[in-house]
């Protein structure tokens, strides 16, 4: 296409779950009450790790630095699709939308790398328990947060620069937020190096925590088989088991979205099953650490006592 007939775009329209842009107070209310749900669950769990001496461990500094990314991923999307909601007019700046696509890109990527963070500490805690408090200690945990957060922000940045650079011939976005995807199809030309980039260098950073998740629960499989103990296959699926089930949801639903060719063009499909893994998923992870574990769940127990005896 002739570079007379590209359109400057100064914003964009977010269709949000469907085509239609009528007001949907049924999906309002929805995402409201997800987004209410998430940040009292994880700001609980925060408050729990850093105020209860029992939950001063590696693990729950991770898990706080997890519940931190889960209310940060809920707060860059669902306000702004609370707003869309219930109303005709759902556009976004052009510099705005850059800014929730960087966002969106260095948060989400982070919640796996914290996750394969944990994999590794769940990892040592199986196979080598004898040396967990020597091998993974807060000062290694820090040095993984401030690796992955490097990563994850230069990841980041190339996607938002690369979007920044494309010619869109086009401004509506089937889409609720800023997606990588939705921005590169808008495109009056195929992006081939976009696209070459966000299949090589893009699955490579999603991926590689996966792996590392997925090699390290193959070792603790292992260590449990020669064990030939039905108490030590207890022991690791009550060490591993709130874990393996975040992570099961988490990348679950992303292989769901992306390997179901099937059902990509039914209509809002990608929309709705983005939003479960964008937010469904973070909100039910502080409901499964507290159900599933009985740490957390002591310490919710002990909150509950302290905050009782203030009002009695």
């Amino acid at each position: 296409m002739a570079e007379a007939n590209w359109t400057s775009v100064s914003e964009f329209v977010l269709l949000g779950m469907s085509d239609s842009l009528d007001p949907q107070p049924l999906v309002f209310a929805v995402i409201l009450v997800t987004y209410v749900v998430n940040l009292v669950g994880n700001s609980m769990l925060v408050g729990l790790v850093w105020t209860d001496s029992q939950l001063c461990s590696p693990m729950y500094f991770l898990l706080s630095q997890l519940s931190m990314v889960d209310m940060g991923m809920v707060s860059i999307i669902l306000p702004q699709a609370l707003v869309h909601a219930l109303s005709e007019h759902r556009t976004i700046p052009f510099a705005s939308c850059l800014a929730q696509l960087f966002l969106y890109v260095a948060v989400g990527n982070m919640e796996g790398y914290l996750l394969a963070a944990m994999a590794y500490d769940r990892y040592v805690a199986v196979c080598d328990p004898l040396r967990y408090a020597a091998v993974v200690t807060r000062a290694l945990c820090l040095k993984m947060a401030a690796a992955s957060l490097a990563l994850v922000i230069s990841h980041a940045i190339l996607h938002t620069v690369m979007a920044a650079q494309l010619r869109y011939c086009g401004n509506r976005l089937q889409h609720f937020f800023c997606h990588v995807q939705s921005l590169l199809r808008l495109s009056c030309t195929r992006p081939i190096v976009h696209e070459m980039v966000v299949s090589t260098e893009g699955v490579m950073v999603v991926l590689a925590p996966f792996t590392f998740i997925l090699a390290s629960y193959v070792r603790i499989g292992v260590s449990v088989a020669r064990l030939r103990s039905a108490q030590a296959l207890r022991k690791a699926l009550s060490t591993c088991g709130s874990h393996l089930t975040v992570v099961f949801l988490t990348y679950g639903t992303v292989l769901w979205l992306y390997f179901r060719p099937d059902a990509s063009n039914t209509p809002g499909y990608k929309q709705q099953v983005t939003f479960f893994y964008t937010a469904v998923v973070p909100t039910l992870n502080p409901l499964i650490y507290s159900l599933r574990n009985k740490d957390v769940a002591a310490a919710l127990a002990r909150a509950k006592r302290k905050v009782l005896a203030r009002f009695t």
